[in-house]
């Protein structure tokens, strides 16, 4: 159409092109429900990466503080060797250094719920041991 008022309509659109029309809306609305998706995933590779990041700072620290309680009770343990007290206290202390240790190594390769039970129970034997000094 030109725009002038005497100019011929032009014939009509034949069924072919209406239904070509169709397919484009639809893949049109197909194309947002794939970005809509693409969308979707990003967020999951996000939070997936977040979460990655949480589960390895719990790693590192399960065996960071299962390396430094270990490394504090055995110092408990020499320092109480060298006083005049029962076998039990240098004992329980060094038990629980070990207990601890134990927690460091399951820390790192990521049992981080077991480690932090084993360092609790690591702290209570040397709390134990402390008692009977």
């Amino acid at each position: 159409m030109s725009g002038r008022v005497d100019s011929d309509p032009g014939p009509e659109i034949p069924e072919a092109e209406a239904e070509v029309t169709e397919e484009a809306e639809v893949t049109e609305e197909t194309e947002a429900e794939v970005t809509e998706e693409e969308g979707a995933e990003a967020t999951d590779e996000a939070e997936a990466a977040e979460t990655e990041e949480d589960a390895r700072r719990a790693r590192w620290t399960a065996a960071g503080t299962g390396a430094l309680l270990t490394l504090a009770g055995l110092a408990a343990a020499l320092l109480r060797l060298t006083r005049s007290v029962t076998a039990l206290v240098p004992a329980a202390y060094a038990g629980g250094a070990a207990v601890c240790a134990l927690a460091a190594v399951l820390g790192s390769r990521g049992r981080t719920r077991r480690a932090l039970w084993l360092l609790i129970a690591g702290v209570m034997v040397m709390a134990l041991g402390d008692q009977f000094d």
